[in-house]
């Protein structure tokens, strides 16, 4: 029994001493805190759906497309576009961005001048890679809602009726 306790203890101590130090240390802890409160932002946006979207129908007209474009597209963004929410599209404009930023950054010149700057000219980048994110998510939620609120396979419409008008498809 002696042995058991011996053998027990040390790997006990050592994660729980280790949890501890992560939650003594003030910069760590809010690090955590702040990576669960943007997973937890993420999750409920990820459920919310767009105002305008008549969500079952959506529903019946991607029923048959999960082996063409729109599923491809779907399964590699990380997203549902399935589901029409606003949070939809998933981090795909992000890796996007950040392919782009590092073939730019071996092409054009004043970018490979930063990347070899070191850490100062990679956060200058990251910043640039973040920008070049929210114009590509723009891109690519105007084009999904263009796309859906056109008619949808089979003749149906997607669309609330009494939100199909241009106010409305820019605003969503």
């Amino acid at each position: 029994m002696a042995v058991g306790t011996l053998v027990r203890r040390p790997f006990q101590g050592l994660a729980s001493s280790r949890l501890v130090t992560v939650f003594r240390v003030r910069e760590l802890r809010q690090k955590i805190f702040i990576t669960l409160m943007f997973l937890a932002i993420y999750r409920i946006g990820f459920h919310i759906p767009l105002p305008m979207i008549d969500q079952i129908e959506l529903a019946k007209s991607m029923a048959g497309s999960d082996e063409g474009l729109l599923g491809l597209i779907s399964m590699f963004s990380g997203g549902n576009l399935g589901q029409s929410t606003i949070f939809g599209l998933g981090i795909m404009p992000y890796i996007s961005a950040s392919i782009i930023m590092q073939l730019f950054s071996a092409v054009y010149p004043p970018l490979e001048k930063l990347r070899k700057e070191g850490q100062t000219g990679q956060k200058k980048i990251n910043e640039y890679t973040r920008y070049l994110t929210v114009l590509i998510c723009l891109v690519q939620a105007a084009i999904w809602v263009t796309h859906i609120t056109r008619q949808a396979g089979g003749g149906r419409s997607v669309v609330i009726p009494q939100f199909s008008g241009f106010t409305y498809v820019t605003v969503a």
